[in-house]
């Protein structure tokens, strides 16, 4: 990772920081849950997506910061519930007791609540952003994290198991569980780089591509890699007959198919003209990865 991307991460993590809350007179278990569940490591990938398509289109790292911490929130809120015995029964998450583990059941429920709503106050309350961009903001990832993007795209994995999809509705599946985030990520930057017309249309075309290369490689990697490399139970998603690209072409196959997408999203990027080539590390990395 260069020092730019470096650096974004650190700021990232000191933001995460200032907007949890980390005492309260009435629900400190549900804080600490909350800590838990979104300080506890992780790529973070998708604010790292913000941060990078806000300041490659001209955008303050600063301005970023506040939208960068809403998406982790929202996806460490997925994770929780992802996670929980009436979903996917995960006990380990980056290497710690998952969040039902280590704080019960309803605390972890509500702890996922919780950082949903605070996603939300974060971005109404961003810093440097104007009442429409914020709204628009607002829109893009309520859109991406609801019936129609992550929640739906939950569910349809859920409906899912034990049946053979097909290419075609393996692909809506993560378009809808994964990629619908990667590209409110970068929608989220460019719009907090007052990003307008065909570079936030070209950022979009990018992070689908991108989206569905890092689930291809996240289904890969769970039947390749250790329970202790990945942090997470590794062959559960061969545990709970789910349909994965690997399981529908084979594990080589599915890694060419990641990296022509690859391919394909940097393509996309190129057409922009960005100010630094962050963004296309990230994605390279994304996709590249052994864990």
């Amino acid at each position: 990772m260069s020092p730019e991307l470096l650096g974004f991460k650190s700021a990232v993590e000191d933001a995460l920081r200032l907007y949890l809350p980390s005492a309260s007179p009435i629900a400190q278990s549900l804080v600490d849950a909350m800590r838990h569940a979104a300080l506890g490591g992780g790529k973070r990938l998708r604010p790292l997506f913000v941060c990078a398509a806000c300041t490659g289109l001209g955008g303050r790292l600063e301005d970023a910061l506040a939208p960068a911490c809403a998406v982790e929130f929202i996806h460490s809120y997925s994770l929780i519930h992802d996670d929980l015995p009436s979903m996917d029964d995960d006990a380990l998450r980056h290497g710690l007791p998952s969040c039902h583990v280590a704080y019960g059941e309803a605390t972890a429920i509500l702890a996922g609540d919780a950082l949903q709503a605070l996603a939300f106050e974060t971005l109404a309350g961003a810093p440097g952003a104007s009442p429409e961009v914020r709204v628009s903001a607002i829109r893009t990832l309520g859109k991406a994290c609801g019936w129609a993007g992550l929640v739906g795209g939950q569910s349809f994995d859920l409906d899912s198991e034990g049946q053979a999809l097909g290419e075609g509705r393996l692909r809506e599946l993560h378009a809808a569980k994964t990629g619908a985030l990667f590209r409110a990520s970068v929608e989220l930057g460019a719009l907090f780089a007052a990003a307008r017309d065909e570079p936030l249309l070209r950022v979009g075309e990018f992070a689908e591509r991108i989206g569905l290369a890092f689930q291809i490689v996240d289904d890969v990697l769970d039947v390749t890699q250790s329970t202790e490399t990945l942090g997470k139970p590794s062959g559960s998603d061969r545990q709970a007959d789910k349909s994965t690209f690997p399981a529908l072409m084979g594990e080589a196959p599915a890694r060419d198919l990641a990296r022509q997408l690859l391919e394909d999203a940097l393509a996309a990027l190129g057409q922009i003209g960005l100010r630094n080539g962050t963004l296309a590390e990230l994605a390279t990395l994304a996709v590249e990865r052994e864990h």
